[in-house]
């Protein structure tokens, strides 16, 4: 990596308040890489460069004039293509959709643009977000750079290869059953899935309930400098949370001596798990006796919610689709299309009890967990990339269902709770592995100050995702 490229976006702002560096030096940079791997990567589906040197040439004028917006003001961001972005088209991975562009801001866009964030494009995503890896009839496959042969995962799946190789300090994603967090741990990357209503969307996702948005970073300060500008209500949003906004900054100090911690090999279940990606992800989870907490191997006592999953999941991506007729399905993945067949068959009895009764029954069996422990620590996933072009792994007994290799992330989309991936070593194919870290609803701030704790005892984001072949 070049210096530019080596830098956080909190390093970036202090650059620049020292007139050190100016953002569209920084900008430059950013195209300069994105033109470099971007025939190998595959992350993005809008580019921009007139849009990108404009608002870094704003922001630049800002800093020299003393009148800078924030500490993110010139820093490089990307966009998920599910998040709409004014002047860009927003077709959600999906060749049948408009190429008109919109003419609003989402509101996590629209606090980004308020902060000063200069925006690089939009990033891939399966069609939809329908599936856990990142190929999609409308942009082909996206690549994983620490070896071009696997995946980064999805549906965040462009956002997180941009930030493995830092094409780029925030980048924008969606997470209703893992999207953020998988991907985060097959690129080696920070990826925040916040409570839910912490971070407002529009227009909301037809996932409902279990739809979230959040930063995939390289660092955990640049994912709370991220929900400093983003975790603000929005009157487009009815489901936003109101409360007095959180400094998630300052709340990463103190550490996480005292606290009581809970390790979760598998959550009960019967998933087979990676032998590396097990050691690694224990070996992080035990190191927090380093930090002064109590941590306990212990599952939180719930059968694998997947049933009350796909009833959700399935009648979102009916809705999703219900304009579409024969013609442009044939256009679309044929999985996320019989998907969305299967929805279509949910009674609205069988919905509603899944969206209220099952819901809140998990809901209410995590909240009595963490009346015991402050948080609950997994592997992100059980296994680490795996080889493009395929929905599940060809190996491991996963089956072709893609949500049985994620078991441990969409509970927790269910529940609404906070949920950050971590990047906890490398396999001994040279893959890496996450640790999730999971706290109580609205505990965001310290599943961060626990993230910050870990990441100084055992930094990962000086280490730089390669690009190889397989």
């Amino acid at each position: 990596m070049t210096a530019i490229a080596s830098l956080s976006a909190a390093e970036l702002g202090a650059l620049y308040a020292a007139r050190e560096l100016s953002p569209v030096e920084v900008a430059r940079d950013a195209l300069d890489r994105i033109e470099r791997f971007e025939p190998e990567i595959n992350a993005f589906v809008v580019r921009d460069e007139a849009t990108t040197l404009a608002m870094a040439e704003a922001a630049g004028t800002r800093w020299l004039k003393g009148e800078a917006l924030g500490p993110l003001d010139g820093v490089p961001v990307t966009i998920k293509d599910n998040i709409a972005v004014a002047g860009w088209p927003m077709k959600r991975g999906s060749a049948v959709a408009s190429d008109a562009p919109w003419t609003e801001d989402a509101p996590a866009t629209a606090r980004l643009r308020e902060a000063g964030c200069v925006f690089l494009g939009k990033t891939t995503m399966p069609e939809y977000g329908w599936k856990g890896v990142g190929d999609s009839p409308l942009s082909g496959i996206t690549r994983n750079p620490w070896n071009i042969g696997t995946g980064p995962g999805g549906s965040s799946a462009g956002a997180a290869s941009c930030a493995a190789l830092n094409l780029g300090c925030i980048h924008l994603g969606t997470d209703g059953a893992g999207s953020v967090r998988i991907p985060a741990a097959f690129t080696g990357v920070v990826g925040l899935k916040p409570s839910y209503g912490r971070v407002p969307a529009w227009p909301v996702s037809t996932m409902g309930f279990l739809a979230h948005l959040g930063p995939l970073t390289r660092t955990v300060t640049d994912t709370a400098l991220a929900m400093n500008a983003i975790a603000r209500p929005d009157e487009r949003d009815m489901t936003a949370i109101i409360a007095d906004p959180i400094d998630y900054v300052a709340a990463l100090s103190g550490g996480v001596k005292g606290l009581r911690i809970a390790y979760s090999a598998g959550l009960g279940g019967d998933v087979p798990v990676d032998a590396d990606v097990a050691r690694l992800a224990r070996e992080a989870a035990l190191s927090f006796r380093e930090l002064g907490a109590s941590v306990e191997e212990v599952d939180p006592g719930f059968a694998d919610p997947i049933e009350t999953l796909m009833v959700l999941w399935s009648a979102g991506a009916a809705l999703a689709l219900r304009s579409i007729g024969p013609d442009g399905r044939t256009r679309m993945d044929p999985g996320l299309v019989a998907v969305a067949e299967a929805g279509e068959q949910v009674p609205g009895s069988t919905y509603v009890d899944a969206l209220l009764n099952q819901r809140n029954a998990l809901a209410h069996q995590m909240a009595q967990f963490h009346a015991r422990f402050d948080l609950l620590l997994t592997p992100t996933l059980p296994l680490p990339a795996f080889e493009t072009g395929r929905n599940t792994p060809a190996h491991g007994g996963y089956g072709e269902d893609w949500t049985r290799w994620t078991p441990f992330t969409y509970p927790f989309n269910i529940t609404q709770q906070p949920a950050i991936s971590l990047p906890c070593g490398l396999t001994g194919g040279g893959l890496p592995a996450g640790l999730q870290i999971v706290g109580a609803f609205a505990q965001d701030a310290l599943v961060l100050r626990a993230a910050a704790a870990f990441e100084a005892l055992r930094p990962f984001a000086r280490v730089d995702a390669p690009i190889k072949s397989i």
